[in-house]
């Protein structure tokens, strides 16, 4: 577990130095996340929806029940290089979902059953493992399993999110500069690394409680 978590913890420090150096740079239209998702949306065939801001930093969203894309306070007040890369990526969501990702449906599929499943992976496992009930444990191991699939389904659904997002910017001419372009493609690969890093954390979890299950099971 300790690997994973160092790696976890380099790769959010590593996507906070690239907003932090990006958002320092200016992208060359001076857009705002705002103008830049209101631009992609004015000269794309993407369908235009809500956008909204939110609270915080980095916690930019699309959220597909209401329908709304929400940007955070800096992205929706910078002008910055860092900016349009989020609000573009937000956007590649949202064409995942206008023309239905396979990926997408996959992850959609899981989404009810995860409403309940850490509550039911967690309370399963623990009863398990205190009073020797090594078949309670084995269901807590198979609801975390689901965690698990969901994690690694994430992963090619943000990077495919990320590829889209510049395909965006370039169809809209909002690219207009080798800078811009570097710094678009280090901010979303850098968000990219913290779901890489997530999903092999959620393995190495399961790995562990596997393990713990093993043992009980020849002890009892």
């Amino acid at each position: 577990m300790l690997p994973t978590i160092l790696i976890s913890m380099l790769v959010q420090a590593r996507l906070k130095s690239a907003f932090a150096k990006w958002s320092q740079v200016p992208n060359s239209e001076r857009y705002t996340g705002m103008q830049v998702a209101q631009t992609i949306f004015n000269r794309t065939s993407l369908k235009s929806i809500p956008l909204e801001p939110t609270r915080g930093s980095l916690t930019d969203h699309y959220d597909p029940r209401t329908n709304v894309v929400r940007l955070s306070e800096p992205v929706c007040a910078q002008p910055s290089v860092a900016s349009m890369a989020i609000a573009a990526h937000e956007l590649g969501h949202v064409q995942q979902y206008q023309t239905g990702s396979p990926m997408i449906a996959a992850r959609s599929f899981l989404l009810p059953a995860l409403q309940f499943t850490p509550t039911i992976s967690y309370m399963a496992f623990l009863l398990g493992f205190m009073f020797g009930m090594v078949g309670l444990m084995w269901i807590g191991v198979l609801m975390f399993g689901l965690m698990v699939v969901f994690s690694l389904l994430t992963v090619p659904i943000e990077i495919d999110a990320s590829r889209r997002g510049l395909k965006l910017l370039e169809d809209a001419g909002l690219l207009d500069t080798p800078e811009e372009r570097q710094g678009a493609r280090q901010m979303l690969g850098a968000a990219g690394w913290t779901y890489i890093a997530a999903a092999a954390t959620s393995i190495m979890q399961l790995l562990y409680y596997v393990s713990l299950t093993q043992r009980s099971r020849r002890r009892y």
